[in-house]
């Protein structure tokens, strides 16, 4: 079991409490919502939000989690009970170098897409400025980079043949939060909806935290980047990209999904 601290997405959360924001479905730690592991601690539905034309997104069709390469002998039953057809793994070739991936099992189809981007090494964290900010600078960034890599993600969930899918990267937090937030919002869902999506990351990351103080104790605290889930933050994200190409979708269009792939998206992940 790894456990080492990637470089960017490094894990989810801090100890406080997301900021609170105003959400139209029961409150996410509902059940069918979180889904509990014994080494995974951001694994989570993302269906039950409201959606297009007053339909709700579909339970049990798209998961989004942490790092999938701790799946083991404890968790692989009931991971395997989830019925996951596919799962798109985010994370730099070197980060599933390092740690490994999700273990191979009958059925299951493994795609490694990494939405080019900077190492967060090379940009540090000021803690006198707006953490917020310096997220969605970071994610804006990747976003324009990494363009193709985050369109061929969502196309793939698009596609009813690969459900039900899992996304993931290191923390289950940053690209997974993006390209969770950009499927949501083709969706129809409001970007309250996906602000407090994007929050619950914060509240793995006291869990992730003391699995990782138990199995290594000589690891050092990831700064507050790597700790921290600002709901305003992925509503900014999502409002720069709008700016830049109108909507989503058309951020997605100049990332290389077709039209053909919105309806194919709204049509199996819209009840």
């Amino acid at each position: 079991m790894a456990g080492t601290v990637g470089d960017d997405d490094v894990t989810a959360g801090g100890d406080s409490a997301p900021p609170a924001v105003t959400v139209s479905v029961v409150d996410a730690p509902q059940v069918n919502r979180r889904i509990p592991f014994s080494a995974m601690f951001n694994f989570r539905d993302v269906g039950g939000y409201p959606g297009h034309d007053g339909r709700t997104v579909r339970w049990g069709r798209l998961y989004r989690s942490d790092s999938l390469h701790r799946v083991d002998e404890t968790d692989r039953a009931a991971f395997a009970a989830l019925g996951v057809r596919t799962v798109i793994d985010l994370r730099r070739p070197s980060e599933v170098a390092r740690d490994g991936r999700v273990p191979a099992y009958d059925g299951l189809a493994y795609r490694n897409i990494h939405p080019e981007h900077r190492s967060w090494a090379e940009q540090m964290y000021d803690p006198e400025t707006s953490l917020a900010h310096f997220l969605v600078e970071r994610y804006v960034e990747l976003a324009t980079t990494g363009a193709a890599g985050l369109g061929e993600a969502v196309g793939l969930i698009a596609d009813a043949d690969n459900a039900p899918a899992v996304v993931h990267c290191v923390a289950g937090k940053d690209r997974t939060g993006i390209v969770c937030a950009l499927t949501l919002s083709v969706l129809g869902v409001s970007d309250a909806d996906i602000a407090a999506d994007y929050a619950l990351s914060s509240e793995s990351s006291a869990r992730f935290s003391a699995w990782l103080a138990a199995s290594r104790p000589e690891a050092e605290d990831p700064p507050a980047p790597f700790l921290s889930s600002p709901a305003e933050a992925i509503g900014l994200f999502l409002d720069a990209l709008r700016d830049r190409h109108g909507s989503i979708e058309g951020y997605l269009r100049h990332a290389g999904m077709t039209d053909a792939q919105f309806a194919a998206l709204r049509a199996h992940l819209l009840a």
